[in-house]
């Protein structure tokens, strides 16, 4: 049985400009080079908050997007996938993820090419 998601909290652009100490454009290069992900929500490009750690990018989430990109998906795809409670994992991946489980939420993901 999967757990319900918890809430989400949802970071701009600026709100990461501040967080990591970074240009615009900067945070852009690592959206763009997949060591962030985001999606348009009402008009503006979000990151789940979950996606950073002590200020950081994730480090376990670059990999996982970059197999989530080859198995077809998109951004937004992406993203929602990480933050929906998945059946297989019994929670969200982002939050297997942040519990160490990247082997297994990667394995769960190239299954879905």
């Amino acid at each position: 049985m999967t757990e319900q998601a918890p809430a989400r909290d949802w970071l701009t652009i600026p709100d990461l400009v501040d967080i990591l100490g970074l240009s615009v454009s900067r945070v852009r290069r690592l959206i763009e080079d997949k060591h962030l992900a985001a999606k348009r929500i009402d008009g503006v490009l979000k990151v789940p908050a979950d996606f950073l750690r002590e200020g950081e990018p994730l480090s376990e989430l670059r990999g996982t997007l970059i197999v989530l990109g080859d198995a077809g998906f998109d951004d937004d795809e992406a993203v929602d996938w990480l933050i929906d409670a998945d059946e297989t994992l019994g929670v969200a991946p982002i939050d297997a993820l942040r519990a160490g489980r990247k082997a297994e939420v990667r394995r769960v993901a190239q299954a879905l090419a």
